[in-house]
């Protein structure tokens, strides 16, 4: 056998050491992440029971739970992706498999992309004067919700539209040549191999509406309320707004109420993304490229 090259060991030695610089970045990203959480459980461990969780707030909101901006947070999530959901997918559908590629179509994928940079108090703006004046939703969590949409619109079509460019075209051309129509072959072959990439935009977009608070300051939260909202055209509260509350506006709260606040909003999101990341490998795993 020959023995390899110093060319060949320099050529492994840099590889070996582009991969340790790339592995060392990943544990420094991550590791803010973790030392953040295990502060905040640290600092909101002693406020954190059954009670505050499924309590209401009393005296002023310096004691009691957060059972309602709970309640309101996922009202706020869960109508925020059945707005957002299906009309990014399908705008997104349009654009990678209907619309022609000419500047008319060049310019929408740009603004698109420019939406998603839009400051949130701009859409707070927006959906005030959109949903709460002149469709008159009203400050409710109808209005509250269509605001989110818009704001994650960008982020569910970005991805999508990835996802649906990803798939091989000749798995189109495959279908078209057994005499499936365009329609067919987008719900059986290219939807079916694009939920990867669409749960990745469903994954950013709970995240960022659980956890939006300016957003939703003049659209549908409530500062305080001592009932659970009953319909999508009633107030609510949620946990981003509260713990902006309780930290900034609200005198004699406990140090660990906000920590603790904090940390189960964090725990909240991450249990919904885990599961949304599960069903996408899950869907990964069955695609069969």
């Amino acid at each position: 056998m020959f023995a390899p090259s110093q060319k060949l060991i320099d050529k492994q030695r840099r590889e070996e050491g582009f991969k340790t610089a790339l592995s060392t970045l990943t544990v420094i990203i991550f590791l803010p992440a973790i030392m953040i959480v295990a502060w905040l459980f640290v600092k909101g461990s002693p406020a954190l029971s059954w009670e505050f969780i499924f309590a209401d707030p009393i005296r002023g909101m310096t004691a009691g739970g957060i059972y309602p901006a709970i309640v309101g947070t996922f009202w706020l999530v869960a109508l925020c992706v059945l707005i957002s959901c299906p009309i990014g997918v399908l705008a997104a559908i349009y654009l990678s498999e209907y619309a022609p590629d000419n500047t008319f179509t060049r310019i929408i994928r740009l603004c698109i992309l420019n939406l998603g940079g839009v400051p949130s108090i701009v859409h707070a703006l927006f959906g005030l004067g959109a949903f709460v004046l002149f469709l008159h939703m009203g400050t409710s969590i109808l209005a509250a919700s269509c605001t989110l949409a818009v704001m994650n619109l960008p982020v569910i079509i970005t991805s999508t539209l990835e996802s649906l460019q990803a798939v091989p075209r000749s798995f189109r051309e495959a279908s078209w040549n057994v005499g499936a129509s365009k329609l067919q072959t987008i719900r059986h072959i290219v939807l079916p191999n694009s939920l990867p990439g669409i749960m990745t935009g469903l994954v950013f977009a709970v995240g960022r509406a659980a956890g939006e608070t300016a957003a939703i300051l003049f659209t549908g939260v409530a500062f305080y309320l001592p009932f659970l909202p009953s319909s999508v055209f009633d107030q609510c509260m949620s946990l981003s707004m509260h713990l902006f509350t309780i930290s900034t506006q609200v005198v004699g709260v406990p140090d660990a109420y906000p920590y603790a606040t904090a940390l189960v909003l964090i725990l909240l999101v991450l249990s919904v993304n885990t599961v949304s990341i599960g069903l996408r490998w899950y869907f990964r795993s069955r695609r069969k490229w």
